[in-house]
């Protein structure tokens, strides 16, 4: 469905805009340049809403380019006379469906958050705001491009700004835990670039003149019949190189998630990042990885995905546990928080490798409930740690009595964070756990990955009695409770929390139609490759 009106450029690029007014203003008017960008933030997350309420249900996406939403399409690059790879062509190819309409949502809603949370940045404010809503703009269009090289841009484009905005304004170990994130990260873009230009080679898209010519297109890829004989990576010729192809890119993508083992950058860039940064890369960052599984590795490698989805469940269940482990151990309260990121990611990687509707939608959900969980969680650690310059568990204790209405959100986000029913977290855990279970294949990881909830639910009440219960220590006496700034952070989250962990069929019924055609899709392909000799 073509858009008339171009709202997915618009809220990918709006923030460049803001990017190019912050730094025309003089670097005197620092109030002026935190105002514009939590307005820049603040119109995104209108037009999230706008495209929300224009949403169609009933359409699905996932490899039918006929039911994608808000298509923006036009040749970008067009590039001819190279006799060895003939016509280059790159499309400028936008368009959402049910599994990138709730991350969209998500990115505006987080962006917006952490740009408030923000405000107190005192040093070098306008190349902060600039590299902040550089940042957006990157995460946002990874959500709504489907061309491949499109998807790349936009994929790579965030890592400059993440990489300054943690070796600039972190902690005291910022550079170690910038350069740690840039290496770890740039590794995994080099493996999708790679099986990326394989991809282009081996996949053609037919003209409306009848010519033939390589492609970017994702949705092209996805379709056997679009792959050339000699290409390499094409199904119709299947040879280990796709197999090759395939843990490449997986591997690309779980960099990002981060899956064990690859997950040691993130508790130093979350502990060494400023806090609104933190929301963002725990809130948003996390997701690009598993949602480019979701986008690109499923439905391009169909056949392999099948035969490896019992290790995928199996570094699910890793990553459950062992994360979950590493939080019960840590005396650092932001270290702490990144730990649980690593066990709730699990989650998520548990429910795709189930392959069915209800494992997947709980692991779409999940996603988004742990983008505002986790959010609100590194949120209540920044307040804290505004306030005392400490975030040492041990520290601290009785602060329930000092700061009540902080201890009411926090118990909210930890019992989100914990699957408490009425919660959002709950329901999601649950699908996820539903639609794992269901699947034979994987059903024992299942049941030993119901010990991350145990372990969960051990270090999040271990904190909340350290931290807020007990004895007031004498130094903490003097602590002020939540400010206006403060409420407008946690506010939204927590209502969101709350409404989705009554009503979750508003964000399911966003997925539904994409899920089912994603499982069909699947089904399909399984039978598909087995009759032609496939994996």
């Amino acid at each position: 469905m073509y858009s008339s009106f171009p709202v997915l450029s618009l809220i990918t690029f709006l923030p460049v805009i803001g990017m190019i007014i912050v730094l025309a203003l003089p670097k005197t008017r620092g109030t002026l340049v935190k105002s514009i960008t939590i307005l820049i933030t603040g119109l995104q997350v209108v037009l999230a809403l706008i495209i929300l309420g224009g949403y169609d249900y009933s359409l699905a996406g996932i490899n039918d380019a006929s039911s994608f939403q808000f298509i923006e399409k036009f040749r970008w690059i067009n590039i001819s006379g190279f006799s060895w790879i003939g016509q280059i062509k790159i499309d400028y190819f936008l368009g959402i469906d049910g599994l990138s309409v709730p991350m969209v949502l998500l990115t505006a809603i987080i962006t917006f958050i952490a740009a408030i949370s923000s405000w107190n940045i005192d040093k070098s404010v306008k190349g902060y705001f600039a590299l902040f809503l550089l940042l957006d703009t990157g995460m946002m269009g990874v959500f709504v491009a489907l061309d491949f090289f499109l998807f790349y841009i936009f994929w790579e484009l965030m890592l400059l700004p993440m990489y300054f905005l943690i070796g600039i304004w972190g902690g005291p170990r910022k550079e170690y835990a910038a350069i740690k994130f840039f290496l770890y990260t740039l590794l995994g873009s080099v493996f999708i670039l790679l099986v990326m230009i394989g991809l282009y080679f081996s996949t053609y898209e037919t003209l409306a003149d009848g010519t033939k010519v390589f492609t970017f297109n994702m949705l092209a890829m996805m379709d056997s019949a679009n792959y050339t004989a000699g290409g390499i990576l094409s199904p119709l010729n299947p040879s280990n190189l796709r197999f090759i192809a395939y843990i490449a890119l997986f591997v690309g993508f779980a960099i990002k998630i981060p899956m064990f083992p690859f997950h040691t950058w993130l508790p130093d860039a979350h502990v060494e990042a400023p806090t609104a940064i933190s929301v963002i890369l725990a809130g948003v960052l996390l997701k690009m990885g598993t949602y480019g599984i979701l986008r690109v590795s499923y439905p391009i490698f169909p056949e392999i995905t099948r035969d490896l989805i019992w290790y995928i469940a199996l570094f699910g269940m890793i990553n459950i546990i062992y994360g979950a482990l590493c939080a019960m151990a840590q005396k650092d309260f932001k270290k702490l928080i990144a730990y649980s990121s690593v066990s709730h990611m699990g989650f998520v990687m548990l429910g795709m490798a189930s392959l069915n509707t209800l494992g997947i939608s709980g692991a779409i959900l999940q996603m988004f409930n742990h983008g505002t969980i986790t959010a609100m969680l590194f949120l209540i650690v920044g307040v804290v740690y505004d306030r005392t310059h400490t975030r040492g568990i041990d520290d601290f204790g009785g602060l329930a009595t000092q700061m009540p209405v902080y201890t009411g959100f926090t118990t909210v986000a930890f019992f989100a964070a914990i699957g408490l029913p009425g919660l959002s977290g709950f329901i999601s855990e649950a699908f996820v756990f539903l639609g794992a279970f269901g699947s034979d294949l994987i059903r024992v990881i299942t049941i030993i990955s119901t010990l991350g909830i145990l372990l969960g639910a051990g270090y999040m009440l271990w904190t909340l009695q350290r931290v807020f219960l007990g004895g007031l220590k004498e130094k903490w006496s003097g602590l002020k409770d939540l400010n206006f700034r403060e409420y407008a952070m946690f506010i939204p989250l927590t209502v969101i929390i709350i409404f989705l962990g009554v009503y979750p069929s508003a964000m399911l019924d966003l997925m539904s139609s994409s899920v089912n055609a994603m499982v069909k899709f699947m089904n399909d392909a399984q039978i598909f490759y087995s009759s032609v000799g496939g994996f």
